[in-house]
């Protein structure tokens, strides 16, 4: 608990540390503790510790532990960061607050279906393939504008922008790249940002930061 604790408050310290310059204020960025793989005995020292956004990569992953978890706190937010497919939409609708992986016509066609059928309107944030590649997830940033444009005539909330720089390469130039596009189609919101470069992404404007091996240690 005094580990999981103190890393919550180092990470929360460098996000402090790094607003100063930026000239913002810590409480306007989210951070979301990455719970994927890890289990509830490993998830419950940081939401006594006060942490109350969780993100979790698998749809079947977050249905299997979660809903015991927010029984016992009702205050927490659940945000669906990894890729969505389609035939799951419903049952992320269900499950999530907030849906980070939003990237193409056919997963907007199905959340639209399900979140008229549930009632329940689940912010999105548009995932951009910041750096055209193929292996990844992502709306091609060629193909952004009449993405938005559909997301925006859905009626489904539109969040902002999220990204996943290229491995092993400065995340700087993609996080700005993002924010550019952010800026220029009118979105506040940025999901960017990583442990290994959080700080970075905050100092480029991320509202929204998603932190796993910086408060849980490394994955089992």
């Amino acid at each position: 608990m005094e580990n999981t604790a103190s890393r919550l408050d180092e990470v929360r310290e460098r996000i402090a540390r790094v607003c100063k310059p930026a000239r913002r204020e810590p409480a306007d960025i989210t951070l979301i503790a990455v719970s994927k793989t890890h289990p509830a005995e490993r998830i419950i020292p940081l939401v006594e510790a006060g942490q109350r956004v969780f993100g979790e990569n698998r749809v079947a992953e977050a249905a299997a532990k979660w809903p015991q978890l927010r029984e016992a706190h009702p205050d927490i937010e659940l945000h669906l960061i990894g890729q969505l497919q389609s035939n799951k939409a419903e049952e992320a609708a269900q499950l999530f607050d907030c849906i980070h992986s939003l990237d193409r016509v056919s997963l907007l066609t199905a959340l639209t279906k399900a979140m008229d059928k549930t009632g329940k309107r689940v912010p999105c944030f548009v995932q951009v393939n910041i750096g055209g590649e193929p292996q990844k997830g992502g709306c091609p940033i060629s193909e952004l504008p009449e993405f938005l444009a559909q997301v925006r005539l859905s009626g489904i909330p539109l969040a902002g922008l999220m990204c996943i720089p290229p491995a092993d390469t400065e995340a700087a130039p993609f996080f700005a790249l993002l924010a550019k596009l952010a800026a220029d189609h009118g979105l506040q919101g940025l999901s960017m940002g990583m442990s290994g470069d959080y700080e970075t992404a905050v100092m480029l404007g991320a509202t929204h930061v998603r932190v796993g091996s910086a408060l849980f240690g490394a994955r089992e």
